[in-house]
């Protein structure tokens, strides 16, 4: 057997230039790259190994450890798990800072592969720097707590168990079924120790994207529940676009006349003015697509998982509904007491149609009724302005806040105005992306994509930070294309290192950031079950000792041009539109929209529902209301 002398890092770089994925016959290099921050526990042994073996993969420098994991898991994301970008830091606080990005993977099934550096194998010079050291079991590291939000976990203790270890990551790296996160925890001075491994294991490796076939059975019993159904719905969930199954999707629902919700994962799968297209469902669904489900008597989700943003807490179908799910997941396919099929979307979707031998949903006007209701209604959200039937939803706790908002800022903008002129704006293959806080439930009801898959909205996780470092993730995965990143003013503040990055690699990132001077959807979730304001708004400190005072008038703008990028303060919708239009001309410089907007100016509920951990006990009435509301909607909803 031939074999050659590395060094546990160098084998593992080398192993990472050599894999590929085969997509339908067609195969390209799976690992783009390796976002790093190097620091003592990776910068003399990956780092070393990166310098000597990466010659295809790209290395990027990055700025923190979480944002760096976010622009991965956006990459990934964006390419449709066919590519990914691997992410490494040093031992202690910079893996840690890590384990949220793994978790936001994994909840949202994309691959990312994280390579933390690790404690001393040898513990000779224990406990070494970082090293937490917990008395009780010394085998322990920071890298253990990636175990319960990763898909795969696995520490390399010796050099020779590093091919063991990469064939399972990439297993699961590749598996459309089980994705997401994977660690490879690496000891520090195993990084640096060497192996004769068998060349075999540099060889060029191909991994294939398996599509499932469906079962007969289980085609032809969702076919027969599906026949019997009045008044089917379908839900196109983020499977639609990673199996690459739109085409077939939408023809299942022209042939059969069903109509379709959208998740926020699936959504841009299908543009949104395609007649069968009811837009986002759910929690954050609008008018048209929560409608029509509540009348549903089967619902056939494709590739979804079912949150409770989705079904509104098992609230929004009917008790006596069925269900037909579609998903490479057996899991996900068994959720809600469906009938599964437990396949590929581009196989299954075509399967099942021939199945169904001609069937036509019964559906008469009740759809295009809908969507005329709703579009009106996106006209209104689209042109309210302050003081033009704007009127703030506020409670007597925070009364007046928007109103202090606009002198204290200069605002009087909304921002479903924002968000409607931002989508009119900027280019059908544009491509928008948000994460956290009010914007994704109001751009799942609002946004209108005119281009397919330009819609890259990170919900599983909800995390507050994606959106910044997602967009450099995206801008790397779509090349010429602008991406638009939506973030509130709070999200922006905790996370936007990789802006710095951004600019460094001359990479145009458009960041909106809504500005707002709280943590508006929280406080909104705060005061509309009957609290009050407490830690949800951007407020200094008032003479009475609470946050009564004034706003704070942060510029977001000189934030931004202090790191050298170009940006813009807006306070009007013509300022936005000048900006927009002026931004397009620029190339290789992150841009800031700083956008004044006021509190309280989203979206409603539209016939949806959200459980939340209201108190049974308080001395506040509005609290006790909200309860009993509570308890009302509970009684209605599905047990499991």
């Amino acid at each position: 057997m031939n074999t050659i002398r590395l060094t546990m890092a160098q084998a593992l770089v080398r192993f990472l230039e050599n894999q590929y994925l085969s997509v339908d016959g067609a195969e390209h290099p799976f690992i783009e790259g390796v976002i790093m921050l190097p620091g003592h526990g990776n910068v003399v042994g990956l780092g070393q190994a990166l310098t000597q073996e990466a010659h295809r993969m790209h290395v990027w420098q990055g700025k923190n450890e979480q944002g760096m994991a976010h622009t991965a898991v956006a990459f990934a994301k964006q390419c449709k798990r066919k590519k990914i970008i691997a992410v490494t830091s040093s031992v202690g606080p910079g893996a840690a800072n890590m384990v949220t990005a793994a978790a936001t993977a994994t909840a949202n099934n994309i691959p990312v592969l994280i390579l933390p550096g690790d404690v001393y194998a040898c513990r000779q010079p224990d406990p070494v720097l970082q090293q937490v050291e917990q008395v009780h079991d010394l085998s322990l590291s920071t890298n253990d707590a990636f175990r319960p939000v990763c898909r795969y976990w696995d520490r390399v203790v010796r050099p020779e168990q590093l091919m063991s270890a990469m064939i399972s990551a990439m297993r699961v790296l590749t598996d459309p079924a089980n994705t997401g996160a994977v660690c490879i925890a690496m000891p520090q001075d195993v990084e640096g120790e060497a192996y004769d491994y068998p060349e075999s294991f540099f060889a060029k490796r191909v991994w294939r994207l398996a599509r499932r076939a469906p079962e007969d059975e289980a085609i032809s019993e969702a076919a027969a529940v599906i026949r019997a159904a009045k008044k089917p719905l379908l839900i196109c969930g983020g499977g639609v676009r990673y199996s690459e199954a739109h085409d077939e999707f939408r023809a299942f629902a022209e042939t059969t006349g069903i109509p379709f919700g959208e998740t926020q994962a699936g959504k841009s799968a299908i543009v949104w003015d395609h007649p069968l297209n009811l837009g986002g469902i759910g929690t954050t669904g609008c008018s048209a697509a929560n409608e029509i489900a509540r009348e549903a008597d089967v619902i056939i989700g494709v590739g979804t998982r079912y949150t409770d943003f989705t079904t509104a807490s098992k609230w929004l179908f009917r008790e006596d509904a069925r269900f037909v799910n579609i998903n490479v997941s057996e899991f996900q396919a068994l959720k809600l007491d469906a009938v599964p099929v437990v396949a590929d979307a581009k196989r299954a979707l075509p399967a099942l149609l021939a199945a169904l031998d001609g069937y036509k949903a019964p559906y008469t006007t009740e759809v295009a009724d809908a969507r005329a209701r709703w579009q009106k209604e996106l006209d209104r959200l689209d042109s309210i302005c302050f003081g033009e039937g704007y009127v703030p939803e506020v409670n007597d706790a925070n009364a007046g806040s928007a109103f202090r908002f606009a002198e204290d800022l200069q605002a009087d903008l909304t921002q479903t105005a924002v968000l409607g002129a931002i989508n009119h704006a900027i280019d059908p293959q544009d491509v928008v992306i948000g994460a956290s806080g009010s914007l994704p439930g109001d751009m799942q009801r609002m946004w209108r994509p005119r281009g397919v898959d330009t819609y890259n909205m990170e919900y599983g996780y909800s995390c507050m930070g994606y959106e910044v470092s997602g967009a450099l993730g995206v801008k790397y995965a779509i090349g010429d294309r602008d991406v638009y990143a939506m973030v509130g003013d709070g999200s922006f503040i905790m996370l936007h290192s990789e802006m710095l990055t951004a600019l460094q690699e001359h990479k145009k990132i458009n960041i909106c950031l809504f500005n707002n001077a709280s943590f508006g959807c929280i406080n909104n979730l705060q005061v509309g079950h009957g609290n009050e304001t407490l830690c949800t708004e951007l407020r200094f400190r008032g003479e009475d000792g609470t946050f009564s005072g004034n706003f704070m008038p942060v510029d977001f703008a000189k934030i931004a041009e202090g790191y050298g990028c170009k940006s813009y303060t807006i306070h009007t919708l013509s300022e936005l539109y000048v900006a927009i239009a002026d931004a397009k001309k620029i190339e290789g410089v992150p841009v800031l929209f700083d956008i004044r907007v006021l509190p309280k100016s989203m979206t409603e509920g539209y016939g949806a529902w959200w459980r939340v951990g209201d108190t049974e006990v308080s001395e506040n009435p509005r609290n006790l209301a909200a309860y009993e509301d509570h308890l009302a909607h509970l009684k209605n909803t599905r047990k499991y």
